[in-house]
């Protein structure tokens, strides 16, 4: 074994983000990403400043996402969402970057519009990860064309998915690929070294987060903590929240 529980705790952002999830449930999940020492929550952003509260004394960081899950709010919002999270505690941004604008390829605004999110945070003194959606990216070319943006702006992450990007399917029913080892590859390909990799979407077992970890992704988002690190543990598997993230 190449890695120890630590090594996989601190790359677990526990997510807490489903539409479901009441105040008890969220508090509950902190207390959970606080046993297993993960290395941040994102949450729901009106819940920042009680997950400040109720993870302080711990070493696990306050996240939470902007632009959530469709990134189409305008760019004045996010930036302004942005500001509030840092202020009521968000130390990491997870932020959606306008879909349809990437689709249009107009990427002037994409640029424009991460790199006003990006200011903010260095401002704040967070760092901001960027969410693609590749689910709704048909051609990689779009995933390329947004990693070259990020490496000029410099941002600290590129991420592969919200987890709620679902799409529909010839049956009549929405699902959603999240993180694949295709689209793993290419990030970690066309982005600068020093821009870290998290894998969103999928990544539900221990298995899954050591081949992604192999990938290059230092990152995941995850529901199933518990699951993960009980693994570890040797132990039974822990419940997964609705929805993976």
């Amino acid at each position: 074994m190449n890695y120890t529980e630590k090594d996989i705790a601190k790359m677990i952002d526990h997510s807490l983000l489903h539409p479901t999830m009441n105040d008890e449930v969220l508090e509950a999940g902190c207390a959970l990403a606080k046993q297993y020492d993960v290395a941040s929550v994102c949450i729901k952003p009106y819940a920042v400043k009680q997950a400040a509260e109720w993870l302080k004394g711990s070493d696990v960081l306050v996240g939470t996402v902007i632009g959530f899950p469709h990134g189409s709010n305008l760019t004045a919002i996010k930036v302004a969402e942005t500001n509030q999270a840092i202020a009521d505690g968000a130390v990491e941004i997870d932020m959606v970057v306008n879909i349809g604008k990437v689709l249009s390829e107009d990427y002037d605004f994409v640029k424009a519009d991460i790199k006003a999110v990006f200011d903010a945070c260095q401002a704040g003194g967070a760092i901001l990860k960027v969410i693609f959606e590749n689910d709704h990216l048909p051609e990689d070319k779009y995933k390329i064309k947004l990693c070259k943006i990020c490496n000029e702006i410099g941002v600290d992450f590129v991420k592969t998915s919200t987890g709620y990007g679902f799409f529909k399917q010839e049956d009549g029913s929405y699902t959603y690929n999240g993180a694949t080892e295709h689209d793993l590859k290419l990030m970690r390909e066309h982005c600068n070294p020093e821009i870290q990799v998290k894998a969103a979407g999928g990544v539900r077992t221990l298995e899954d987060t050591l081949k992604v970890r192999e990938l290059g992704v230092t990152r995941i988002g995850a529901t199933a903590t518990e699951a993960i690190i009980n693994k570890i543990r040797g132990k039974a598997t822990g419940s997964e929240s609705p929805a993976g993230y």
